[in-house]
């Protein structure tokens, strides 16, 4: 499994019992450790070069008057508790035959509590994270100034949790794949790796071999119009983090007219190709790691017996080296063996939210001296998604699907290969992970037609791209790439740590967005948020 690409985040109010102690960590969406994602409209097509494979090809534009019956639609919207009404609203399957066989889009939506403005949409990434789950915790992930007049609006994106979901394997399969040895160190690991993501692709299309060309993320962008207009707005209000940021991008270039506001907050670079992608984010969460380092030394609870970082960072190595000669212990007693890839999850994990630092020191500490791993098998699985009695929610499935679509990866071994043993060198924790995470997509039934390219959105209005400098998931130079790429993009950064940065603690970075979301006032170009104290 890997680190991957724009993991979502989940509050922990939301998830209690995936996000643990602190204020949310990265739900995978998504997941982590998965692939990262990209862009283009698409529709299937059979393969010249593969017999069997669809490859998801440019669609072609639907005239609008097809397309006036999803738009015009008014679903019934019920109470579904806590002041929450919840919806079920249709979509075409394929955008290019819109009369075709149609999907539902779950969604849920918070009434403004003053006087309505309108609606804001959110979506908390992955690709994969339920937008459902993130609504539910509207209150703490958008200001009270904002919801007093915007309905805060959240929806599950096709092929997630309960819109039309991508389903591959059960539970017992899903463990296996992620337990897999995804930093192999030998041919035969590398062959059983390689069987398991072939098993994952032949898996994805023996159960969703129909969904899988039509999950990609300019499909999801059209299902946002369409939602924009059966919400009744002239303009799509948007804050999206993460794999949301591109969500949003992408609406931009195709609706750029119907673009009202968009916060885009823990960037993606869609011109960035996919195996650059995951060489930048395993540096990002190295230098995470790194911070929490030099920070651990601050505590009196450190458990590192070196005193620098560059010798914590070889304690970390030795800890991972230890799980894959030699499985650390389990109390969870559901057979599981804590070995090197559910360490590095365990690790990774914290590292979207600085307030869950104090959970990877103690973790950490019970596993360099005990050789107890369950701290860190609990919180990889915060990352992963998976419940307390064995079974997943679909994001890793999900996440999967639509980087695969979304991006054009390599199909050779020896490529997967090559890039993970150069990320190996530039961050050693975590670059085979991210790399090797990525295999699946070598092998999927449906594919991306064409290269990963920069987002415009020209004669959209200013968007507002949110950065923090020490983002593990996304590093700060994919939001620098979006802003400039974008023809009115507009950059704000955030001298942090963690994943993401509004409604993080910081006052600046707040004050800004609630502004620009409010009166359409951005930031100066470029401004960045001092470090919250």
């Amino acid at each position: 499994m890997r680190l991957a690409g724009q993991t979502a985040k989940v509050t922990h109010r939301t998830k209690r019992r995936s996000d643990g102690p602190g204020r949310r960590l990265a739900a995978a969406a998504v997941i982590a450790l998965l692939p990262v994602s990209a862009c283009s409209a698409r529709t299937p097509a059979p393969s010249s070069q593969q017999p069997g494979v669809t490859k998801a090809l440019p669609a072609m534009r639907t005239p609008a008057s097809e397309l006036r019956p999803f738009y015009e639609q008014r679903p019934d919207w019920s109470d579904c508790g806590d002041g929450f009404q919840c919806a079920r609203i249709q979509v075409p399957l394929d955008y290019t035959k819109p009369s075709g066989e149609r999907i539902e889009l779950s969604a849920i939506r918070l009434p403004a509590s003053g006087t309505r403005a309108g609606s804001l949409l959110i979506n908390p990434g992955g690709p994969g994270g339920s937008g459902i789950q993130y609504a539910r915790a509207a209150k703490s992930v958008v200001s009270e100034r904002v919801r007093e007049q915007y309905d805060v609006v959240g929806f599950d994106p096709r092929g997630v949790g309960e819109s039309t979901p991508v389903h591959c394997m059960t539970g017992a399969q899903l463990d296996k794949y992620v337990g897999m040895d995804s930093s192999p160190d030998s041919p035969a690991e590398v062959t059983e790796l390689d069987n398991a993501s072939k098993q994952f692709a032949e898996r994805c299309e023996a159960q969703s071999a129909r969904l899988l060309p039509h999950v990609g993320t300019a499909d999801a962008a059209r299902d946002m119009d369409v939602l924009r207009g059966v919400l009744g707005d002239a303009g799509l209000t948007y804050l999206g983090k993460s794999y949301g940021t591109y969500l949003g991008a992408m609406y931009a270039e195709l609706f750029p007219k119907n673009v009202r506001a968009l916060v885009l907050d823990g960037a993606v670079d869609p011109a960035m190709s996919a195996i650059k992608s995951n060489e930048v984010q395993a540096k990002g969460f190295e230098v995470a790691l790194r911070a929490f380092a030099e920070d651990c030394f601050l505590d009196g609870a450190c458990p590192f017996t070196s005193r620098t970082v560059d010798g914590a960072m070889k304690e970390i190595s030795d800890l991972l080296a230890r799980a894959d000669r030699q499985p650390l212990k389990n109390d969870l007693g559901d057979g599981r063996v804590v070995n090197e890839a559910w360490t590095v999850l365990g690790i990774a994990t914290p590292l979207y939210e600085r307030t869950a630092w104090p959970q990877l020191r103690q973790a950490l500490g019970q596993a360099m001296t005990h050789g107890n791993g369950t701290s860190l098998l609990r919180m990889a699985d915060l990352l992963v998604d998976r419940r307390s009695d064995g079974t997943y929610s679909n994001q890793t499935e999900a996440n999967m699907a639509v980087n695969c679509v979304d991006h054009r990866y390599p199909t050779s071994l020896d490529a997967y290969g090559k890039a993970a043993d150069a990320a190996g060198k530039t961050a050693p924790h975590f670059g085979p992970f991210v790399m090797w995470g990525s295999l699946p997509c070598a092998y999927w039934p449906a594919k991306s037609a064409e290269a990963d390219k920069p987002i415009k959105g020209a004669g959209a209005p200013p968007i507002l791209v949110v950065g923090t400098l020490r983002d593990p998931a996304t590093p700060y130079e994919w939001a620098q790439g979006l802003a400039k790429e974008l023809t009115s993009g507009v950059l704000l950064g955030y001298d942090g740590d963690g994943h993401t940065a509004y409604r993080s603690g910081s006052t600046c970075v707040d004050t800004a967005v609630d502004d620009y979301l409010l009166t359409l006032r951005a930031p100066k170009n470029g401004t960045v948020c001092p470090k919250a104290t």
